[in-house]
């Protein structure tokens, strides 16, 4: 599907849905292109217990990782949600598989990457301590993969057929084959935690963004062991510049953005957003950092040339993860204040 193709699907399924009184709602101030694009800011109940979403080029449609229940309370209800990027409605929900008939708990999904390459999704399953792999198609799972400790997020490196996940109880980097599944390699960095990853897709680079260490783990395919970079304090998420050379992390305790020189392996500067930076994401077109900070609920969206604040757009409360996807920051909060105590879906329309 072409960039056009999916701008007049975009706007079509906006109006429509508008026009039919759904459960989106419009916020923010409406700019010069509000009559063909919509609001500029749109928010709409999805479920409980949201983490995190990515992005399906491929199929035009957002995935939605919910798994509801705080420990030590047993999840008995999680979901993978297929989600319409313009209406920003549920088309598909998948319920994870029972691991305990006795209690009712299930394999509970937290993070989330598309294969689309292979038509598949992966999730994280932290409390299970193992990755799961679903169809794009159907919706069925289809591997459950054990073994990686916490795993907290994953990453698609399509151009060399491996995923990575970050085991953080083992301070491990686990790859493993799209296709077969298989467990290829395994990493371990003892003492560090790690937490979010990210991807240099020409170089097949993982980045891993370490909670105990403030630093960045950098894992080469050609390198003999993993290289340590500083970042800022507690980082959570970590995202790359266009050209792979600049690292953005979100740095939770600090509530900063720090930007990291990744060649001279040294923090550039670190720009303020607010409290309990979660989550961190790059607009690939204007070169802005966008991150969600749980405890001010803000998107903020951050010059890193400059090491300045743009703007910031209020969400839902406690947000915890953003992915940028055609034009657009898609924000997931956890803040269970939809009509019957959903989280919420916010996007936000990005400029050039």
């Amino acid at each position: 599907m072409s960039s056009t193709t999916r701008r007049t699907r975009r706007s079509t399924a906006i109006a429509v849905s508008l026009a039919a009184g759904s459960a989106l709602v419009p916020t923010g101030t409406a700019g010069a292109d509000t009559a063909r694009t919509g609001s500029p800011t749109v928010t709409a109940p999805v479920g409980q217990g949201l983490y995190q979403s990515a992005y399906s080029e491929r199929n035009d449609a957002l995935w939605v990782t919910s798994s509801v229940g705080q420990p030590p309370a047993t999840v008995t209800d999680s979901r993978l949600l297929r989600v319409d990027p313009d209406t920003l409605k549920v088309e598909k929900a998948y319920k994870a598989p029972v691991t305990d008939a006795a209690t009712g708990a299930v394999e509970s999904v937290y993070g989330v990457a598309v294969d689309d390459e292979h038509n598949t999704v992966w999730t994280t399953n932290t409390r299970d301590n193992s990755v799961a792999v679903y169809s794009q198609r159907t919706g069925k799972r289809l591997a459950t993969l054990p073994g990686v400790n916490h795993s907290r997020e994953i990453v698609v490196d399509e151009r060399h057929d491996t995923v990575w996940a970050s085991a953080f109880a083992d301070g491990a980097l686990v790859a493993f084959d799209s296709a077969t599944f298989k467990e290829k390699k395994r990493v371990t960095v003892p003492g560090t935690g790690p937490t979010g990853l990210t991807l240099n897709k020409r170089t097949g680079t993982v980045y891993a963004a370490d909670y105990h260490g403030d630093q960045i783990i950098e894992v080469s395919p050609g390198a003999g062991s993993p290289r340590l970079v500083p970042a800022g304090e507690g980082p959570l998420s970590i995202a790359l510049s266009k050209n792979g050379r600049t690292a953005y992390t979100a740095d939770q305790t600090s509530g900063t953005v720090t930007v990291v020189d990744l060649r001279k392996g040294a923090v550039t500067r670190s720009v303020a957003t607010g409290g309990g930076t979660k989550s961190v994401a790059v607009d690939r077109r204007s070169g802005h950092v966008l991150a969600v900070n749980r405890t001010t609920a803000t998107v903020t969206i951050v010059d890193p040339h400059k090491g300045a604040v743009v703007k910031s757009v209020t969400t839902g409360a406690n947000p915890n993860h953003v992915q940028v996807a055609q034009g657009h920051a898609y924000v997931v909060d956890k803040s269970a204040s939809g009509p019957a105590g959903e989280d919420l879906l916010t996007r936000v329309r990005l400029g050039r």
